[in-house]
Order: structure tokens, then sequence, then C-alpha cells
């Protein structure tokens, strides 16, 4: 359960933009006028459209919309994912700290932290390592795996996907100049190969809020299958 409550927001329409972080009427305002604004640059016609206009609100930058791409139905999964409550990993504190508390009863959790030892025998990462041991532990089946800052951690979860782990969804925007974009593309690649959701982006932008914009995404169309605005089927579409 999340520690701050993971409860659902009233019927005064907060719920609609609980990730967002608006609670107050002014900032309830704030939240709706941007989003309005984000959904003319970005007409919400498909359901990875949800996902385009959300990366383009954690950026600011309307061309992120063009560099996201989508495998096996992610918005669709995501929120089964959600509404199963299946657990939520992200590999660094940031993007944790980034997950919405409202929406969910998902567990979040982060995965540095762990796989110190193996850390220090191998010489990998301690994101890569701390994927790796949670991988052990079984934690990344049927979770919603999120990297959003370390390329060696999506690299080692995507080594996981390819010996078997089947996340139930992958949102995978780290940022950087070295590995960032190819570990994307090694996401996307055994994505594609095993049937696992998954959401990512092209180029070196990326980074914790994006990642975090992304997963609350999939809380909030959740959120709108739980409250009757939407279906799960509605959700599907045939992926780019």
């Amino acid at each position: 359960m999340t520690t701050d409550g993971g409860a659902e927001g009233g019927g005064d329409g907060t719920a609609a933009y609980a990730d967002l972080g608006a609670t107050t009427e002014d900032a309830m305002e704030i939240a709706e006028t941007s989003m309005d604004r984000v959904h003319e640059l970005v007409p919400q016609e498909t359901p990875t459209d949800r996902l385009r206009a959300k990366a383009v609100h954690a950026t600011g930058d309307p061309e992120f919309a063009h560099l996201m791409r989508f495998a096996n139905d992610p918005v669709a999964v995501g929120a089964e994912a959600v509404l199963d409550e299946r657990p939520i990993v992200t590999d660094i504190t940031m993007v944790k700290s980034g997950i919405t508390g409202r929406g969910h009863d998902c567990e979040v959790r982060k995965a540095i932290g762990n796989g110190a030892e193996l850390a220090a025998e191998t010489g990998m990462t301690r994101t890569a390592a701390s994927v790796l041991e949670l991988d052990e532990r079984g934690v990344y089946d049927d979770a919603i795996a999120v990297v959003g800052n370390a390329p060696t951690a999506a690299l080692a979860l995507a080594d996981c996907i390819e010996q078997g782990t089947r996340p139930a969804v992958v949102v995978a925007t780290p940022v950087g100049f070295v590995k960032a974009a190819e570990s994307r593309e090694r996401v996307r690649e055994v994505a594609a190969e095993h049937g696992v959701a998954a959401v990512t982006n092209v180029g070196r932008r990326g980074g914790s809020g994006v990642a975090a914009g992304l997963t609350n995404e999939l809380v909030h169309a959740a959120s709108d299958v739980r409250n009757g605005e939407t279906t799960l089927d509605a959700l599907r579409e045939e992926s780019p």
C-alpha cells in the first residue's frame, strides 16, 4: 500500500488530475488549464496520445510528443496492472518520489539500495546490480517497471526480460549522452520480441520527471476505467 493513503479523490473533479499534485481550487485551475493547452498541441485521438500529452506536459516541450514509442498496448496493460494493484518498481528515489500516492493501491518501491554486494563483486553500476538482485527475487514479474534515470538499469532490465522475466509494462526514459538512447532501443527490441508492453522514447532526452509523469498517466487511465469513463478495451490500439 502507498504510505500517503493511496485513496481515490472525491467527486469534485480533484481526482482527474491527482497525478499533478493539485488539490486546492487555484492549483486545480492551473493544472486543468495547463492540460487543456497541452491537448491543443496533442489532440486526444488514440489511447497513446494520453502518454504523448503527458510527456509534453512533463517536459514543457511539444516536440517530445514525436519522440515517444509504444509497444503492445501499454495504456490498457498499464491501467489493468494498476487496477490489479501490481507493484510499481522504479530505478531511483527521484522517480519513486514523483509517483502519485492517489488513485491506486500499488506498492511503490525503488531498486536502488539493493545489490550492493553484487556491484562490489562485479564492478557493475549500483542501479544495474539493484535491478538484477530484485529480479532474482521475482520482483519484476507482473510489475510496472519504471526506469527514468539510469541507462544501465534499463539494459539490465532488458537482459532480465530476454531471460524470461515478464513485467506487466515497462516505462523507460533514461536520460543522457552515454548509453541512454541505446538502452531504450534495447528495451524496445526485447519488448517487441517477447510481447511486453513498453513506453520509451528516442533521442537523448528523458529523465525521472518524464518517467514519473508517464507512470502517473497509467494511474489516471486506471482511475478512468474504475470511474466508468472508459474501458480497458477502449484503451487498446494497434501499436505503431
